[in-house]
């Protein structure tokens, strides 16, 4: 009987990191993809990005409304509850053998509880991480002690994983999906890429990408304000920016890039979504991708392309030499953006070593979840790493 494996999805970023694991599920005999979207992809405010996944010829099993109307603890605390409810009946009709999730997210609470309580093995991707600046840490700590199979992107990751209790023989050290993805993508000459942005790159470019910082009283709104007013003092350089996802506060985060883009339609533009053949390419011909986002220290590294990582919000994650840490402020920004485009610091970027493997991590995930025996899964031991043996 052929294994169903049920993959969940809330946003087209975490979308774009499983398109890959889902291509390598739809291609095997042996096994069934059922495919959940949820979030903001079901969000026209967040371009109702599923219909990208229809593009792509995916079938979506169930979609999973939850109400994204409020970005106030209130309604994000909602929105989770309102996903739970909703899971639990989706996992009653399509009755998946191992429910897939990756990442950190909130619209991912929901999913993984309705799983645990239905007594469905759960596979989580990309646990292990740490994030001290945002809320989201606690959110991944959770769902890889609510889950059964362990997929991470480096070692380092896998440790961490064993340490929170987990039994090695469940961790496996794969990579990093997005790694996947770049490698399976044609990306875009500058000038097609051009005609899609309707945009046209300068002297020097920037990529930003700004996300509410959850774990401040502002949500980061100063902190983007700052990193703003450093930009207008740069000249012959043009700016691309990503909008934010629904995090909290994420609306006026958005709010506040859309003003300052509207007054400077010469050197600056906003996607609400990119989407990752375009935004792949964009980082082919920027200088840096500047902001707080995890894109930054995975994929930016692999582009050869400087990050400045601005604030803790990534705080706890891998470091390659390509990345410029710098605090929340108009000065240290400044002094980053200098670095950047010294001559030692571009004549490095040449030399930077990748290290969330070789770009097969969607096929290794693929065959753990077909192959690994799940028959008395549920029931898990303590793994105690102090004494190498079991609570």
């Amino acid at each position: 009987m052929k294994r169903k494996i049920c993959i969940v999805t809330g946003s087209r970023a975490e979308y774009g990191l499983l398109k890959p694991l889902l291509e390598e599920i739809r291609r095997d005999r042996q096994l069934v993809a059922q495919l959940v979207v949820t979030g903001m992809h079901l969000s026209s405010e967040f371009g109702l990005t599923y219909r990208e996944i229809e593009k792509d010829g995916f079938f979506i099993d169930a979609k999973v409304k939850m109400p994204l109307a409020s970005d106030s603890a209130v309604g994000i605390s909602k929105s989770i509850g309102i996903g739970l409810m909703c899971f639990a009946r989706v996992y009653e009709r399509l009755r998946p053998d191992i429910v897939v999730l990756l990442g950190d997210r909130f619209e991912l609470l929901g999913p993984s509880i309705a799983a645990m309580v239905g007594k469905i093995p759960l596979a989580h991707i990309n646990g292990g991480e740490v994030t001290e600046g945002a809320f989201d840490d606690a959110i991944r700590h959770s769902i890889t002690k609510m889950s059964h199979l362990h997929f991470t992107s480096a070692n380092i990751y896998s440790k961490r994983v064993i340490q929170l209790g987990e039994n090695p023989k469940s961790v496996f050290t794969v990579g990093q999906l997005s790694l996947d993805s770049i490698k399976r993508t044609r990306l875009l000459p500058k000038k097609a890429l051009e005609k899609e942005l309707k945009f046209k790159f300068n002297t020097r470019n920037l990529l930003v990408t700004f996300h509410p910082v959850t774990l401040e009283r502002d949500n980061g709104q100063n902190q983007l304000r700052h990193l703003l007013k450093v930009l207008d003092q740069l000249k012959d350089t043009n700016i691309i920016f990503t909008k934010s996802n629904a995090d909290t506060g994420g609306r006026l985060i958005n709010r506040i890039i859309t003003e300052y883009v509207s007054k400077r339609k010469n050197k600056a533009v906003a996607f609400t979504s990119m989407g990752q053949l375009k935004y792949f390419s964009t980082m082919q011909f920027v200088d840096a991708l500047v902001g707080n986002s995890s894109s930054g220290i995975v994929e930016a590294p692999f582009f050869k392309i400087a990050t400045i990582n601005i604030g803790d919000r990534q705080k706890g994650r891998i470091r390659v030499k390509s990345i410029i840490d710098c605090w929340p402020t108009k000065k240290s920004i400044k002094e980053a953006l200098s670095r950047l485009y010294s001559i030692e610091f571009q004549k490095n970027l040449k030399n930077i070593a990748y290290p969330y493997g070789d770009g097969t991590a969607a096929k290794k995930i693929k065959d753990i979840l077909k192959s690994y025996n799940i028959k008395n899964i549920l029931k898990k031991s303590f793994y105690n790493v102090s004494f190498n043996n079991r609570y």
